[in-house]
């Protein structure tokens, strides 16, 4: 049995390499094909540790921490994501913005997924935001280390009632396995608007 709930700030701070492992293991798969660096994920990781309205929620499989889901107010996240936004009419303000859903691939297929969509909505509920927003690397589909079976998660957010947001798209830079230095990276937007009506919305 696969236990799914919110980490406290202290259980952050314990789990916080476990946390950068999942990232650069789950990360270094297509899509994103990511060369990760621990120490680059612990000061990341630190910004959930600063943000007062950020989460993290954790799978574990007894002790051992297999996947893990993050989300913020989208103006306590980077710049990088919310300048975007706000050039194309919204309020940055409005935004509760998820960040990564990393997962060991055994795990998958469980629904371990959604209930980290559930428990992220549930969080932007308390917090009174009506509106949800994550962003999706976007790659050739011509991309020489494109899977021949991949399936994208298209499909899964979809049935999760998001919608991809037209008119607003933002870049953001890593180093790509095979790769010596950093590219810019195209980034597309899922919104979902919250059937309750929260302070913010």
């Amino acid at each position: 049995m696969i236990a799914v709930r919110r980490l406290s700030s202290a259980e952050i701070r314990r789990y916080r390499d476990d946390l950068a492992a999942l990232r650069i293991e789950v990360f270094r798969d297509w899509p994103y094909l990511y060369d990760g660096d621990l120490d680059y994920e612990r000061r990341y990781l630190e910004t959930y540790l600063q943000a007062s309205g950020a989460v993290v929620i954790g799978a574990f499989d007894g002790a051992n921490l297999v996947g893990a889901a993050t989300a913020a107010p989208l103006v306590e996240h980077e710049e990088a994501f919310a300048a975007p936004l706000a050039a194309a009419g919204f309020d940055p303000g409005s935004i509760f913005y998820f960040g990564e859903s990393v997962l060991r691939a055994r795990y998958r297929g469980q629904g371990i997924g959604v209930a980290f969509f559930e428990q992220r909505e549930r969080a932007a509920r308390e917090a009174g935001y009506a509106t949800c927003l994550f962003s999706a690397v976007v790659r050739p589909t011509d991309h020489s280390a494109r899977p021949k079976d991949h399936v994208p998660l298209d499909g899964f957010w979809t049935k999760r009632g998001y919608s991809r947001l037209e008119g607003a798209t933002t870049r953001y830079a890593w180093r790509d396995v095979g790769d010596t230095v950093e590219t810019d990276k195209p980034m597309e937007y899922w919104i979902r608007h919250l059937p309750e009506i929260g302070r913010h919305c």
